[in-house]
């Protein structure tokens, strides 16, 4: 490891920060080169390629953002952030829906962090509410069809 990386090995945590901020102010290219530094500056952690995929999902870029979260459970089978966000997006997909919440049931019921039930819960509930059998937009904004 160069000195230069051992002397900003403490900027981790403000590097993966600021690139969660750079997702919420919608500046794509900032967060993605604030992942990538935090990934050199710890390799080792998932964190990066969590925030990456969390990004690609809110973009509603699915297949990204899955290859994303599972390389961070790869390294972290029970990384338990990580399962839910990979229930979350297989839930928006066509064809892994299915899949995904069971993963989410799965990851609430052994999950000892309530925020992360909390996240599993609502995410299965918004999928069999309204991605599973969807409402029409008639029946959205009141109206029936005859």
């Amino acid at each position: 490891m160069s000195d230069f990386i051992k002397s900003h090995k403490e900027d981790f945590v403000l590097l993966l920060e600021a690139g969660f901020v750079a997702i919420m102010h919608q500046d794509e290219d900032s967060a993605t080169k604030l992942f990538k530094a935090a990934h050199v500056l710890d390799p080792n952690n998932v964190m990066p390629k969590i925030g990456l995929g969390y990004m690609h999902f809110l973009k509603l870029e699915l297949k990204p953002a899955i290859v994303y979260v599972k390389q961070a459970l790869e390294k972290e089978p029970h990384n338990e952030f990580a399962q839910a966000l990979l229930g979350v997006c297989l839930t928006f997909s066509n064809d892994m829906g299915k899949e995904g919440v069971e993963l989410l049931h799965k990851t609430q019921s052994k999950s000892h962090d309530p925020e992360i039930r909390k996240l599993a819960h609502n995410a299965s509930d918004f999928y069999e509410k309204f991605i599973k059998a969807p409402p029409s937009p008639a029946e959205i904004s009141g109206h029936k069809r005859k």
